[in-house]
């Protein structure tokens, strides 16, 4: 009898829950095939089977919550060839963190070896590696990169960035490689990705009408000025079950209150509040393309705001690229999905981003990476109402700013009086990582460049 018991998925969270078996008890299995699918920080991640055997036990049922360290599956056979020669000085959690360290490495090598595409990934983000490639289970754990470029028919790419291919659902030949001797780097993977969301959205989009689904994704940082006559207010709905009990906080929800309570404990808040004058804004004008565009502007003002701080070794890391977390609330928690590269993408770089991001919510398909490693955030929760807020950071990002609900205000202007638009802004920022002054000169390019035409 052999016990298997739940690693740490590479979250770094003390449990998970099961969502679905992919094998029942007395079922044969063997190594490496698809035994359960966990949820964890938002992403479902599929656990293979440790050994080749029998199931005699299952602990646990779809839905319920399993502690990391717990037994999940109880087995009756032989263990893997590849886990006899296993030392028993390394735990099933050191070799999913050893084997999730390999990958980056080999993620990292393929970047460094290959040109930058439209979109290059970061370093930042490579290193977190891809959930979905853990493997757990005893097995030797070494720091050589065990894999290498290899081909698949006239296709040249890594074992790993092929992983990525299938976890993302993409179609080699409908990748086009810009890594050196035309091998595919996971950045090609992800622009693929993007674009095929972008077609499939726009195939389903009637030319009548563009639909919003607020109660799915609001709220999203939607489009407020593209119509000439006001839209109406979304409908305020919840979905929230009413029936006096107790329930058990689960999936994303648990996982949103376990980095609420981390950002409590771990950050020092101050927030600054302004407008941004928006009334020479053109009609059709992308909210989402300007408001990212401006963090931009403001990162590039004042850099001390686009870091990380570790507050244990009270270090500091200033970031080059601009990686934004756009927070987004559904009726299962909030999300916060990063944008990367920001800095390079143009307003219809930034349109396609966002309808893929959404897609990949609705579908429940985005990465857990892809939820990872942002450098700043933004948040609009003015889509219902409030005009100004005190938006929550995320450790290790230093700064989040959201939008308030748009208005129309009265500005004095050379003597007179005019009615204008405007966007109330919230900037919180950790005051152990960034002083007032600097926060200042960001919120004020901010506003600088959102106060443009264009």
């Amino acid at each position: 009898m052999k016990l298997f018991k739940l690693p740490d998925l590479g979250e770094g969270l003390p449990d998970a829950e099961i969502v679905e078996w992919h094998v029942k008890e007395g079922d044969v299995v063997k190594e490496d095939q698809p035994m359960v699918s966990m949820e964890t920080a938002k992403a479902v991640v599929d656990v293979p089977c440790p050994y080749t055997g029998t199931i005699t036990k299952l602990h646990g049922q779809p839905g319920d919550v399993i502690d990391t360290g717990a037994v999940l599956v109880e087995f009756d056979g032989e263990q893997s060839s590849q886990s006899k020669t296993t030392t028993n000085k390394h735990s099933v959690a050191d070799t999913a963190t050893k084997l999730k360290e390999d990958i980056a490495d080999l993620l990292d090598d393929l970047d460094e070896k290959m040109p930058a595409l439209e979109f290059p990934k970061s370093t930042a983000e490579l290193a977190e590696g891809d959930d979905s490639g853990t493997v757990v289970g005893a097995m030797e754990a070494s720091n050589r990169i065990v894999s290498d470029i290899a081909s698949v028919g006239a296709i040249k790419i890594a074992p790993a960035v092929k992983a990525l291919a299938k976890k993302l659902k993409v179609d080699l030949n409908d990748v086009v490689a810009t890594g050196a001797s035309g091998v595919i780097r996971p950045s090609d993977i992800r622009l693929a990705h993007e674009m095929k969301s972008q077609a499939i959205q726009e195939e389903n989009t009637t030319p009548v009408a563009k639909t919003v689904e607020p109660t799915t994704l609001a709220p999203d940082l939607v489009d407020k000025t593209t119509a000439t006559k006001p839209s109406p207010a979304p409908p305020i709905v919840s979905k929230t079950a009413v029936d006096d009990q107790w329930q058990q906080v689960k999936g994303s929800r648990r996982a949103m209150a376990r980095v609420m309570a981390d950002a409590h404990a771990k950050i020092v808040p101050t927030t600054l509040m302004d407008d941004a004058d928006i009334h020479k804004w053109s009609t059709g004008e992308d909210i989402t393309a300007r408001l990212i565009r401006s963090l931009v502007k403001g990162v590039e003002a004042e850099p001390a705001l686009n870091a990380w701080f570790d507050g244990d070794k009270l270090a500091k890391r200033n970031i080059s690229h601009v990686d934004v977390g756009i927070a987004v609330d559904t009726p299962d928690g909030l999300f916060v999905p990063t944008m990367r590269n920001c800095e390079q993408r143009d307003a219809t770089q930034v349109r396609h981003g966002m309808n893929a991001i959404k897609e990949q919510i609705k579908t429940r398909s985005i990465p857990a990476e892809d939820m990872k490693n942002f450098t700043i955030m933004l948040s609009n929760f003015g889509i219902f109402a409030g005009r100004y807020a005190t938006p929550v950071i995320t450790p290790p990002c230093v700064a989040i700013m959201a939008s308030g609900k748009l208005l129309q205000e009265v500005v004095p202007v050379l003597g007179g009086f005019e009615v204008h638009r405007m966007i109330p802004l919230s900037l919180t920022f950790d005051h152990r990582a960034v002083t007032g002054g600097e926060a200042a000169r960001f919120l004020a390019a901010v506003i600088k460049d959102l106060n443009k035409s264009k």
